[in-house]
């Protein structure tokens, strides 16, 4: 009897050891990650901040001290509106503080640049300073004090650089850091809003950790005004662009429908018509227009997953992107293994699953960006190698 149990429980054993395996291999093949827990690092909020905010003609400084067992406290100082703001960030991880002078004013950038420079691309960090911190440094973009080592080359940032990380305000004002930064040496840093940006200027946080709605509580804001028009941050993202074309390739970070084919537009005013809609979120409607089609949470520029879905023909996307004189349409916000080319190179899709700063995974993730440098495409990896494709 004995024997029988042990072999029937032998049977069950290895019939169960193969469905894991399986079900194991499905989920890779379907890119599902299995999270092996969060760092209680990720839900701190002491040392939040800076969070500026305007009134009048005042710039107002928050950063939130203090933790849970000693209560916290909102720090607050004010400066004139023109006056140059000096701010740090913290980030809990490492313990680790970076500086940099904010200027109030803002200006919306160019959308066409040419100028035959490198540039490097990366996309969908989602709030993960660390992973885009590193990577930086590995590919020689910044140095280990994150001073600007990319000479007059392009950093190109294709969209969805907040929601579901812990690291939002660090990855914000990082990027905006990196501006200054580029700008003395010749450079050039582009933050081309994606999906999950305009979800946050529109006041969608269902992606947001829960730790923001609590922040801003304690500055006595409601969850919304940490990107509204009275803060720095909002006003600095609703000034940026979501498609930019540099030296010949179009970024984007969802992509350009072949609808847009049947309009006489042209990249700026594409962005023109894309930021005025920041802040009015998506409703489908009647009426066919450009306007309706570029806000689309469906078809829009920032949200257009259609190179992916396998009914595009190669002639339709390559006359997408001849209406706009380019070469190649570079696009994040729909995840790949790799950094790779599509459509005979006529796209370059560049999301890939980066690791997060605060949570483990199986199977572990690796960050991966793309080069374009003399015509040609190279995937670089987060150990600094670089591969061409």
């Amino acid at each position: 009897m004995l024997k029988i149990i042990l072999n029937n429980l032998k049977h069950f054993i290895i019939t169960a050891s193969i469905l894991l395996a399986a079900l194991t291999g499905v989920g890779l093949y379907l890119g599902v990650d299995i999270y092996l827990g969060d760092n209680p690092l990720a839900f701190k909020v002491g040392n939040e901040g800076p969070h500026i905010f305007f009134k009048d003609d005042k710039a107002q400084v928050n950063y939130i001290r203090g933790g849970r067992e000693q209560g916290f406290s909102v720090e607050r100082t004010e400066y004139d509106i023109d006056e140059i703001i000096p701010i740090k960030v913290h980030f809990n991880l490492d313990d680790t503080i970076f500086s940099v002078n904010v200027d109030t004013h803002i200006e919306n950038p160019p959308v066409v640049y040419e100028d035959n420079q490198p540039i490097i691309a990366i996309s969908d960090i989602e709030s993960n300073y660390k992973t885009f911190r590193d990577f930086l440094i590995a590919n020689k973009v910044i140095d280990a004090q994150l001073n600007w080592s990319f000479g007059q080359g392009h950093l190109v940032l294709v969209g969805d650089f907040v929601d579901r990380g812990a690291s939002t305000t660090q990855v914000l004002w990082f990027i905006y850091k990196l501006e200054q930064a580029a700008k003395k040496q010749g450079g050039m840093v582009h933050f081309i809003l994606g999906n999950h940006e305009i979800k946050n200027l529109q006041a969608n946080y269902f992606d947001a950790p829960e730790k923001y709605f609590h922040i801003a509580a304690m500055m006595g804001k409601q969850q919304y005004d940490l990107f509204s028009d009275d803060s720095f941050l909002g006003r600095w993202l609703a000034s940026k662009n979501t498609v930019e074309k540099i030296n010949g390739h179009i970024f984007v970070h969802g992509g350009i429908h072949p609808d847009i084919n049947q309009y006489d537009t042209s990249l700026e005013e594409i962005n023109r018509i894309v930021r005025a809609n920041y802040r009015t979120p998506y409703f489908p409607k009647k009426e066919l227009s450009l306007e309706n089609l570029l806000i689309s949470t469906h078809d829009g520029t920032s949200w257009y997953r259609g190179y992916f879905s396998g009914d595009l023909s190669q002639e339709t996307l390559t006359k997408g992107i001849d209406k706009f004189s380019a070469k190649a349409v570079v696009v994040g916000h729909t995840p790949k293994w790799n950094v790779s080319k599509m459509y005979d190179g006529k796209v370059l899709a560049i999301n890939v699953k980066h690791p997060d700063d605060y949570r483990s995974s199986f199977p572990p993730r690796s960050s991966q960006g793309l080069l374009i440098h003399s015509n040609q495409y190279f995937r670089l990896s987060d150990d600094g190698k670089r591969q061409a494709i």
